[in-house]
């Protein structure tokens, strides 16, 4: 019962800040799970069927504010989905100490590049949207989609970012877009690919479930709520907690 309690209020904090800055649940909850005594490719499906109900629970919250728009959430779901269950089909195989170092470097990199551009995500105005613009963005997200399968936690973030720099959104819809789609389909590929390919600890879902469809939602209000420099602050500090978490291991 203590296990589940912690779990509950662990996945809650975690996901609750995942949704305010666009990312990064699994730098606290996949730890946990692994600490609590789960293998790692265990913990990691465990983790990436959970934050699926990250997703439901940001949806819930977003769909109120009717922010997306559907041919580009298409585009996401085409462009990144066969990524996520390439990198996913790698992972179980392939573990890469020196990649995941790498990738806490890029990712602190994305932290500060935020902070030095001060007026980065804070106006909505569109950009390369036309067929060229859309080849090229579609093939970022089909490499960070392969990034989100096969690493453990912060790829979110890479979404949110690329989707503010190449698309030109402010970091409110941006993270709308990466909490729903990546949320909900980008992780329910890598997790009924990892659940196939490997296992899922079952017994502690219950728990982890609804801290993340909870924390999703009150996560989600507070971005709505709170506004494009508050994101923005969050979204720095989650990828520069996260990057050093990948390059200290």
């Amino acid at each position: 019962m203590l296990d589940h309690t912690v779990i509950f209020l662990i996945s809650l904090l975690a996901n609750a800040f995942s949704a305010l800055s666009g990312g990064g649940a699994g730098l606290i909850q996949l730890p946990l799970l692994i600490f609590l005594g789960l293998p790692f490719g265990v913990a990691l499906a465990t983790h990436k069927l959970a934050t699926v109900a990250l997703g439901i629970g940001a949806t819930l919250r977003h769909l109120r504010d009717n922010h997306l728009e559907r041919q580009f959430a298409l585009f996401m779901v085409a462009a990144g989905v066969p990524g996520v269950i390439l990198g996913a089909s790698i992972i179980l195989q392939v573990p890469d100490r020196s990649a995941q170092a790498a990738l806490g470097i890029l990712t602190m990199g994305l932290g500060i590049y935020s902070i030095f551009s001060p007026q980065l995500g804070q106006q909505y105005a569109p950009a390369h949207r036309y067929k060229q613009g859309y080849i090229i963005g579609g093939i970022a997200l089909f490499l960070i989609g392969v990034l989100n399968g096969s690493l453990t936690s912060g790829t979110g973030l890479f979404v949110t970012l690329w989707l503010i720099r190449w698309f030109g959104m402010d970091y409110k819809r941006a993270v709308a877009y990466t909490l729903v789609l990546v949320g909900l389909f980008w992780n329910g590929a890598g997790a009924v690919t990892l659940g196939l390919l490997g296992e899922i600890y079952w017994p502690w879902l219950p728990a982890l479930l609804l801290g993340s469809v909870i924390g999703g939602y009150l996560g989600a209000h507070l971005a709505i709520v709170k506004g494009n420099k508050v994101i923005k602050r969050a979204f720095e500090t989650v990828t520069l907690l996260i990057g050093l978490k990948l390059i200290l291991g």
